[in-house]
This record gives structure tokens, sequence and C-alpha cells, in this order.
């Protein structure tokens, strides 16, 4: 994975898949990009020595809908961002200019937005908050739009790729038991469409990964798929080998990918992948998994059919 700053994806989604959606553009050419939190920033950072108050009450009571977002959880309150910029001044100081070259990503970005809105008509288009916060999070979604913690940002490769994948969250409604295989569906979805509308992988060291242990795995998540339990496929593993974060993503996609290609209507398709009314059947219609499904139910001595209800 090019973009480093953001090895941990699942930071930045933080599971906020079901949005309240604001009244989002669906012009894709009209979505905010906004960037002025960022300027904020540095301002009240200029004065930390300066003034005997803490300048980031400021930032935060000036603060976009980004920095409300992201006050909550990661930012927590001004004193708590003051303690860590004065610990870490020199860190934050390597982002200064990290957003010298964003309009020229966010023209790569629009350009993306049209690309959803070709195979997706109904797509809506949140905006996109560069904001700081206490190097606790590469980012996350909220009702109010993505929001990426600059902080953590050495530089922007990459960054127009997670905005794609963090995009299709917001347009999917995916429906279901909350299982391995429901949540798999979600993210490697999300990283399908959005390296189709973007031409982007953002996860490249877990599936490079994954296509080596291709077998394994499968026969693994075959086992697994209709648990609650998401250790060891995503946001976390046991460390019971060498596996990375994060595979739910890889196999989410080659089921999504095996669905889409066996479709005559591509556009329908991806309607269909964003609105997932029940992800076993999905998998079923897929077919990625059949051998390692009828595998497994011949030595449970039950038919192939039975593993689907």
């Amino acid at each position: 994975m090019k973009f480093k700053n953001f090895a941990l994806i699942a930071l930045l989604i933080g599971l906020n898949l079901t949005f309240g959606q604001k009244k989002f553009s669906e012009n894709p050419l009209n979505a905010v990009f906004e960037t002025r939190d960022t300027k904020n920033f540095w301002v009240a950072f200029d004065k930390i020595n300066n003034l005997n108050e803490n300048p980031f009450n400021e930032y935060i009571e000036k603060g976009s809908a980004g920095v409300k977002g992201f006050t909550q959880n990661r930012i927590i309150n001004a004193d708590s961002l003051f303690v860590v910029v004065k610990k870490r001044k020199t860190d934050y100081e390597l982002s200064r200019n990290v957003l010298d070259g964003i309009s020229g990503k966010e023209k790569r970005v629009r350009a993306i937005y049209s690309a959803l809105k070709y195979w997706y008509p109904t797509a809506k288009f949140p905006p996109v908050y560069f904001v700081y916060g206490r190097f606790n999070s590469g980012g996350t979604s909220s009702d109010d739009g993505i929001i990426i913690g600059t902080e953590m940002l050495k530089n922007l490769d990459g960054v127009t790729g997670l905005i794609a994948h963090e995009l299709i969250h917001y347009q999917q409604h995916v429906e279901g038991k909350d299982i391995l295989l429901k949540w798999t569906l979600l993210e490697g979805g999300a990283d399908f469409i959005g390296e189709l509308i973007s031409g982007e992988s953002i996860n490249n060291s877990s599936y490079k990964y994954g296509e080596q242990h291709l077998d394994k795995l499968c026969q693994e998540f075959v086992t697994r798929l209709k648990n609650k339990d998401n250790q060891d496929w995503l946001y976390g593993t046991s460390n019971k080998d060498d596996r990375p974060n994060d595979l739910g993503y890889w196999i989410g996609y080659k089921i999504t990918e095996s669905y889409f290609n066996k479709q005559k209507d591509k556009q329908k398709a991806i309607e269909e992948i964003l609105n997932i009314k029940d992800p076993m059947q999905f998998l079923n219609q897929s077919g990625f998994l059949d051998s390692y499904i009828e595998k497994y139910q011949k030595s449970k001595k039950e038919s192939y059919n039975e593993f689907f209800k």
C-alpha cells in the first residue's frame, strides 16, 4: 500500500456505515473540498509559546463540521489537543506543507466522483474535510462527510484512492445479519468500486498476501464467515501466523469481483453490490467460494445448498 499514512483503513471508516446522509450534493462538481481547518490549526500552532491561554480553543470554536466530527472521539477537547501538540511539535511540523498540492488532488477527486456518477447515477457526494487531530486516527466518516486527520500525512500519495473507497461507504446499504461475511462485503465492495472509479488500489500488502495464500485462506474463511467474530480478518489479528491486518478487504473484494464479472449488465451489478439484501445469497451468486464450500459441506455430510440457509 503506497499510502502508508493510512495502513489501518479501519480507522478511517470507523464503522459508521449507515449514515443519516444530509443533503449532500448529487452533482460531483459541486462537492465540498474543505481545507480551512488546517490553516486555522497552524495559526493556533504558531501561538502556543506566546500565549498564556490555549490557542486551540479558537481552532475548535471556528472549526468546520469536520472538526466537530473529529472532536468527539479523537480530538476530545482543546486541552487534550494542546498537550499532544506541545509534546509532538516536531511531528506536526512535518505536515505543515503537506497540502500544498491539494488543488491537483481536488481535481482528481472530482473526476473520481464523476466516474461514480456514471456507474451509479443516484450517488451522493459528501464533503471532504482536512483537519488536525491528536495522531490517533487517520480519519473517519460521519454524517457530515469524510474527515481526514492531516497530521498523519507524510505526502498526498494515495489520498485520492482512499477518498474513493470512503465515498463508496456513503452509497452502501448492505443488509443482513452482522456476520463476518457482511463486513467483508462492505469493505471489499468499497475497495472494488473505489478501484473501479479511481484506478487505484489502496490495500496492496494484504491483497498480495491473500493471493499468495489463497487456498489456505479460502478454506479458513468458509469456516468463519457466518461468525460475528472478525478477528484475523478485519481490524486486528491474533498473531497466530504472519498474516497482515484486514484480509477481509481482500476476500470481500474477490467475492465482489466474481459477482461483478458474472453479470451482463455491469451498471446494474454496481447497484446490486451497493445494495446487498442477503450477503449469503450474494456469496452464492458470486460463485467465488463454491469449491471450498462443497468440500466443507462434504466434510460435515451436508448438502451445498444447506450452507446458505
